[in-house]
């Protein structure tokens, strides 16, 4: 049962994440792909001027493109995520018998990973090309997610659902590695500085922490994995725009956006939305451990009480 409360848990936190952070992924997926040549989206200064074209030309809904595969995405990827990285940490540990060190918990992390992003690279092209639908988009835009998947399978076939998936497995294994490896490590320091000399198992370690801690934790560890790793959003994102009207794509493989960034924008065009990105993901990890653990939390005492 303890695999299937980490899912509920990370599934929920997944849920409250999106609806409050929504608007801000818009804002950071159109700085991704603008790359300053013949892009179908409007001119932006900063985040504040984004955020206000967007919602003057589109209106809230505009703010909200892409909502609904951006909940059903991050909803099926934090609960198999959670799912899938507490299997590996009891798998690793024994099934609870020994602490796991870094290694371990950077491997666990990695498998998760993994096998989140072979089952939702689909969604996430989807959202990604429907917050890039503007009214200077030339194509007809997709209706909604049903039209999207349809639309995409009838016009470049199955394969295309899967554009982006090296650069996203490269995203997907190091980023999940480097936050849970930080978050575990810093959660393991602090449970231990408060439990009076007793050294504590990661499970117990949850009644030492508070809510407070679990935002700082998620906060901190999401910053540490986003700076490293923020360019393999950009090449993801620009892999998985949708091609124009010859049907050609704009970007043809990963190093084929590695060495046009680089030859036209520079290491800065590795790092375009970093801001955006920064104030929606780190109160985000902040809202999702938050959930998740006080969720998780919460089911351990309804099972202990059954």
């Amino acid at each position: 049962m303890w695999q299937w409360e980490n899912a509920t848990a990370g599934a929920l936190a997944g849920f409250a994440t999106v609806a409050a952070m929504h608007p801000l992924d818009v804002v950071r997926t159109r700085f991704q792909v603008y790359d300053g040549r013949g892009s179908n989206l409007p001119t932006y200064k900063n985040t504040v001027n984004a955020i206000l074209t967007i919602t003057r030309m589109e209106g809230l809904r505009g703010l909200y493109a892409g909502f609904y595969p951006a909940v059903l995405g991050s909803t099926v990827s934090w609960g198999l995520y959670f799912f899938f990285y507490g299997r590996a940490k009891q798998r690793y540990s024994d099934s609870g018998k020994k602490d796991l060190s870094p290694s371990l918990h950077l491997a666990s992390a990695a498998e998760a990973g993994a096998l989140v992003c072979f089952c939702t690279n689909p969604v996430w092209l989807v959202k990604t090309r429907m917050q890039l639908q503007s009214p200077l988009h030339q194509a007809q835009p997709y209706s909604g997610l049903y039209d999207a998947f349809r639309t995409i399978l009838r016009e470049e076939g199955f394969a295309a659902l899967y554009k982006g998936i090296v650069p996203g497995l490269m995203l997907q294994v190091s980023h999940g590695a480097i936050q849970f490896t930080v978050y575990e490590e810093l959660r393991k320091i602090i449970a231990n500085s408060r439990s009076k000399g007793t050294r504590v198992d990661a499970q117990s370690s949850g009644e030492l922490l508070n809510s407070g801690d679990y935002a700082v934790l998620g906060g901190t560890s999401k910053i540490a994995a986003m700076l490293l790793t923020y360019p393999f959003q950009v090449i993801r994102a620009r892999l998985q725009q949708r091609p124009g009207h010859d049907g050609i794509p704009r970007y043809m493989d990963s190093f084929h956006v590695l060495k046009e960034t680089a030859r036209f924008e520079g290491i800065r065009g590795f790092y375009r939305g970093i801001t955006p990105n920064l104030l929606k993901n780190v109160p985000a990890a902040s809202i999702t451990f938050i959930v998740y653990e006080n969720v998780l939390n919460l089911l351990k005492l309804t099972r202990q009480k059954e």
